[in-house]
């Protein structure tokens, strides 16, 4: 089974190899290049907010505090890792650290062209909760209530 551990700044050239390889393709697909593409991983794991899957880095995990939430800023499998279960146990975990933290909502964004992610972050148990228009598409938040 997969582990989940703290980013080091010796993981952050494969983070960001396992981001573009994951949100290159989504690109052409939504017309626009995905936030976790352009986000700056060193500072992100100086932060202590990037967590990666051990001990092989299969998968990213960046979060975020919120005043009311605990935000999933970017969940990323490396394709050829995808369909294992990677993105579910670090969802997983994600889950549990905002119940570690007092949180009791867990927050997300994705976008509508990615009807795969919204799907499967609905059976997660996450509900739209709203839809905000986009140049190309909508942002479409998400939340799960910790407890429901």
């Amino acid at each position: 089974m997969t582990g989940v551990r703290l980013a080091t700044d010796a993981d952050v050239p494969l983070v960001e190899k396992l981001v573009r390889a994951a949100y290159e393709p989504w690109a052409e697909r939504i017309g626009f290049r995905p936030l976790p593409l352009d986000a700056d991983y060193q500072a992100l794991v100086a932060h202590g907010q990037v967590f990666v899957t051990a001990p092989d880095v299969d998968g990213v995990l960046v979060l975020s505090s919120e005043p009311d939430a605990l935000g999933v800023d970017n969940v990323a499998v490396r394709p050829d890792a995808q369909r294992r279960g990677i993105g579910g146990r670090l969802m997983s975990y994600a889950l549990e650290r905002a119940a570690d933290g007092d949180f009791s909502t867990v927050r997300l964004y994705t976008h509508s062209l990615m009807t795969d992610n919204i799907a499967w972050y609905a059976s997660l148990g996450f509900v739209e909760t709203a839809r905000e228009p986009l140049p190309v598409g909508e942002r479409v938040p998400m939340a799960k209530q910790l407890g429901a």
